[in-house]
């Protein structure tokens, strides 16, 4: 990528940075993922530090998804469904 300012590639870097270490700490969840949806939500998380940091920290949601992100499906992910059990209740 290129970059106009310093700031601007900064910022980029702290970004990667961030998406880096989530990665990792995505490996160790007792969730199974692909590398693959490891890397991709670890990035976008990194992407929308804000709004999961102000929802982490007991925050309301952000009230409107940004447009880019809305409507947007991941072909590789299947939806998850309840099980049995949990209906029941």
């Amino acid at each position: 990528m290129t970059f106009t300012t310093k700031k601007e590639a900064d910022a980029y870097d702290k970004m990667l940075d961030i998406a880096e270490s989530l990665e990792i700490l995505l490996e160790k969840v007792d969730v199974p993922l692909s590398e693959q949806q490891v890397e991709s939500l670890a990035l976008e998380i990194a992407k929308s530090k804000d709004d999961f940091m102000t929802i982490l920290k007991g925050g309301k949601e952000p009230i409107a998804p940004k447009a880019a992100v809305k409507g947007k499906k991941a072909d590789n992910v299947a939806p998850i469904e309840e099980s049995s059990d949990k209906k029941a209740s």
